[in-house]
């Protein structure tokens, strides 16, 4: 019998995983298979500026890439399927290869992993390697004289965010695009995991959970009807968000994404359709009315209205990214109530660490905390 020892597992699937590789979980019993994927780039629309960290269209990573399944064991083809999306500025998938391991174990159903768009293996890997990005530091401290907020890790998508704050709309929307043409491959019985007709549903963490809500309100070719989705430390509207940390942006970057979206967004955006660069469509409806809860705020309500027994959650007190009060100002307060539950875990944990594996939390602590998310999630998802 699998029995949860999350420090020890953890470390175990660190050892065992790595991108592009298949491998035999004997454990529990799942497999990891590999698959390539090619993304069709999207053309830039929106002003373009000198380029400091390559051109989008020349990262070749982002375009062609694997992506991994876990799949029970004893599966020859399923009916059904989890999406797992991570969070934003993530390099790699360490601290998500138990959650898949746990969902595809308690579910049967298979997991995808897939990176968000110039993220994980999306991304070139000199973005996460730190003697290549002290240059980059080295000139945005010498630009804002931040030194707090800003390090290594953050550096790459701090300047190219700074550079470009559209990019956060056109890699969101690359990846929709991504997930659509995938499930409309397993849909069409093209996928050799899945029968024909299989639809899916989606686990969500984080900035993956503001795409995802995004993914089911667009429902691009009406591939996501029945799609549920449970999200965890996520599913907050973009303007309660609170990006700035080491390990995701720093403060400069952060500011600029903000001032961007809540107060220059609806001005760009409509010089942009105006000059006929871009078309009106149900992604960009659904991206516009997750920027602002006083924006768009009865179509968007009315929305979640629709689907609450599709919509299920976990949120975490001392979450400051992904604030409690961000998912009520997107959904409303009662039905954030209804869908959402709010916890908090007997230990010191972040957004980016919910449970963090220094040492320092008992195994007891973290296996009981990590079960009432992923209990909770896997019986929703079921």
């Amino acid at each position: 019998m699998y029995v949860l020892k999350f420090l020890q597992r953890q470390k175990e699937l660190l050892n065992r995983f790595r991108i592009g590789q298949e491998v035999q979980l004997d454990e529990s019993r799942i497999n990891v298979h590999t698959f390539k994927f090619e993304s069709k780039a999207l053309n830039p629309i929106f002003a373009e500026t000198d380029h400091e960290l390559l051109p989008d269209q020349t990262i070749s990573e982002n375009e062609r890439f694997d992506y991994q399944v876990f799949v029970p064991m004893g599966k020859s083809q399923s009916d059904a399927f989890i999406l797992l999306l991570h969070g934003l500025n993530e390099r790699n998938w360490d601290k998500y290869l138990i959650w898949a391991e746990y969902l595809a174990l308690q579910t049967g159903k298979p997991v995808v992993l897939f990176p968000i768009a110039f993220h994980i293996n999306r991304a070139p890997s000199f973005w996460c390697d730190p003697r290549s990005m002290k240059v980059v530091m080295e000139k945005r401290q010498h630009e804002t004289g931040d030194h707090r907020s800003l390090s290594f890790v953050n550096a790459a998508l701090s300047e190219r965010l700074s550079e470009e704050p559209s990019r956060f709309y056109s890699s969101g929307r690359q990846t929709i695009n991504d997930l659509t043409k995938l499930a409309a491959e397993i849909k069409a019985g093209e996928h050799p995991l899945f029968a024909p007709d299989t639809t899916g549903d989606i686990f969500a963490y984080s900035i993956g959970s503001f795409l995802s809500e995004i993914l089911l309100m667009a429902n691009p070719q009406n591939l996501f009807t029945h799609s549920r989705l449970f999200v965890f430390c996520g599913g907050s509207i973009f303007s309660h968000m609170f990006g700035e940390s080491r390990c995701i942006m720093d403060k400069t970057a952060y500011d600029r994404l903000f001032h961007y979206y809540c107060h220059e967004w609806a001005s760009i955006l409509k010089r942009t359709l105006d000059s006929g660069k871009l078309l009106q469509d149900e992604i960009l409806a659904a991206f516009n009315a997750m920027i602002n809860p006083d924006t768009y705020r009865e179509s968007r309500e009315r929305f979640f209205q629709s689907c609450k027994h599709r919509i299920s959650g976990i949120s975490l007190l001392k979450d400051t990214v992904m604030p409690w009060a961000g998912v009520e100002a997107c959904m409303g307060s009662k039905l954030a109530g209804q869908c959402f539950e709010l916890v908090d875990f007997p230990y010191e944990y972040t957004h980016e660490f919910p449970f963090p594996v220094h040492g320092r939390i008992s195994d007891v602590s973290l296996n009981h905390s990590f079960s009432k998310v992923f209990h909770k999630a896997a019986a929703f998802l079921a």
